[in-house]
């Protein structure tokens, strides 16, 4: 068993980052809703409660008795949950006014504290300041000022409980890894073991194990979180795994006919199935873009179902599900009820088909997966791969899919992308891809007005997708990509260029 943290999750937009930060320490973690923990936490080292968009004072403010359900184990609380700790063991927090985001100075720190251990004093830090420490429990004691003497870190050590009032995890908070560190592996005593190489060996013995002899289906989708899902499943249970690539019309340019070709090359049972036609025609006339999420993943299901039924005694459905999916899943407050975005591939299967879902990625973040693919050794132009939608380009067209649309798209996409990779941009971006728009412009061709389509590019870096920032493209390439697209791409004829980070914004666009 692997040395795990446990986040307790109040809808704070940073708990994915918590994840991160302990994961990047080689510590496993996993994020619950609040509502939702495990009754047995046995497996667990530590706990860690994040911040949220709540203040204690609100209505419907989230609220557990979390000392009660954890007992023994060392607890740190981020913002909210910092607050949520003070009030559960008889202390008091107000309102601070009007909330407020900024970076603040930690002007005097107890550095003999475990939790401070290598954190100087005057550090910078990333403050999200919706309450204020009025009053401590008899049994806790200040560990950390800011520079206008409000108390920003306490703590009972005797109980291993403590709590700060800023953000450890975001980029900003000097010292920020340090802190998780001495929680995580100091306080809570957490073994620095958790390795690409580790969960390899553990999921293929896990496979087998839970697998058998069963016969497994699994959709590949050309990206590397399916690819890197069927090379795991293929070690496991081999000539029983079969792949089935699906065509559902949304891919880019040419990319059906090469993945293809590219998946039978790494030695994978792989069929290819064009059901185009049928995706487009279930998306007719459909504007809105859960709507389309939701038929897209519907046919997706339809499909694997009527395949299903040609391979004898299938009794399994493979999927390249990932960790961010089912976090985005859940919801924004921390609750299932309200998710970010639906994910086709999250939510189990409906009850006509009869097969059981196996998910060997679940619980990886994007990176995760891209050093598995490489521990695995496939082709660094999968691993490599910029992330794709499971939608497709089906959530990249605002507004109706039609095939026109999707032929439009292809080639501004196919265009953006060749020239990143011809001027050795593509492995510094994370993510990039056109977005055709819903809209018609005026513009000027051969002296004659034209009433046309617009698209707008997109390029981020990431780390895992939870967070991203645009990619600043030169000017001079931008000017190069909009000239192609305009005189290359029958039907547009103006390009815009996406400069929204996430968040606020999604990388995707639906």
């Amino acid at each position: 068993m692997q040395d795990t943290i446990l986040i307790i999750d109040f809808g704070s937009q940073y708990t994915q980052l918590i994840a991160r930060r302990v994961r990047e320490l080689y510590v496993y973690s996993e994020v619950y809703p609040w509502d939702k923990c495990p009754q047995n936490l046995k497996n667990y080292k530590g706990v860690i409660l994040s911040g949220s968009s709540f203040l204690l004072a609100d209505e419907k403010a989230p609220t557990r008795n979390v000392l009660g359900m954890v007992k023994d184990l060392p607890l740190l609380g981020i913002g909210y949950g910092a607050s949520l700790l003070l009030s559960l063991s008889g202390g008091k927090v107000i309102p601070a006014g009007k909330r407020d985001y900024k970076k603040d100075i930690i002007e005097k720190i107890d550095q003999q504290n475990p939790l401070f251990k290598n954190v100087s004093k005057n550090t910078r830090a990333w403050m999200s300041l919706g309450e204020k420490i009025k009053q401590l429990p008899a049994s806790f004691e200040t560990i950390a000022e800011s520079q206008d003497d409000n108390i920003v870190g306490f703590c009972n050590k005797e109980k291993d409980i403590y709590g700060i009032l800023f953000h450890p995890e975001v980029f900003h908070t000097e010292k920020g890894k340090t802190i998780i560190q001495n929680f995580v592996t100091g306080i809570s005593g957490c073994k620095q073991n958790w390795s690409p190489k580790v969960f390899v060996n553990s999921t293929i013995q896990e496979l087998k194990n839970q697998l058998g002899d069963d016969r497994v289906i699994l959709g590949l989708s050309g990206g590397v979180d399916s690819s890197v899902a069927a090379v795991l499943l293929n070690k496991a249970i081999g000539s029983n795994l079969h792949c089935i690539f699906v065509n559902h019309g949304l891919l880019r340019k040419n990319e059906y006919e090469s993945v293809l070709e590219s998946y039978k090359g790494m030695g994978l049972n792989v069929k290819g199935v064009d059901a185009s036609e049928r995706f487009l025609n279930e998306l007719t006339g459909i504007t809105d873009p859960e709507k389309k999420r939701k038929i897209i993943g519907k046919v997706f299901v339809d499909v694997f179902d009527d395949e299903s039924k040609l391979v004898e005694n299938a009794k399994w459905l493979g999927q390249g599900t990932i960790y961010p999916d089912i976090i985005e899943s859940v919801g924004i407050d921390g609750t299932s009820n309200k998710p970010i975005k639906s994910h086709h591939n999250v939510g189990g299967l409906p009850d006509y088909m009869k097969l059981k879902v196996v998910e060997p990625l679940k619980l990886l973040f994007k990176d995760e997966v891209r050093k598995v693919g490489e521990e695995l050794g496939i082709d660094s132009n999968i691993v490599g791969r910029h992330p794709f939608p499971g939608p497709g380009l089906g959530i990249r067209i605002l507004g109706e899919v039609t095939k026109e649309r999707v032929k439009i798209l292809q080639e501004a996409d196919a265009l953006f992308v060749n020239t990143l990779l011809d001027n050795n941009l593509y492995d510094k971006i994370w993510q990039a891809g056109a977005i055709l728009l819903p809209v018609n412009t005026v513009g000027v061709s051969g002296g004659e007005r034209t009433y046309e389509n617009a698209v707008a590019l997109r390029a981020v870096t990431s780390i895992d997708g939870m967070t991203a920032d645009w990619y600043p493209i030169p000017y001079e390439l931008l000017k190069e990509v909009s000239n192609k697209i305009i005189k290359h791409v029958d039907g547009v004829n103006r390009v815009t260029f996406d400069i929204s980070s996430k968040p606020p914004a999604t990388i995707e666009w639906e």
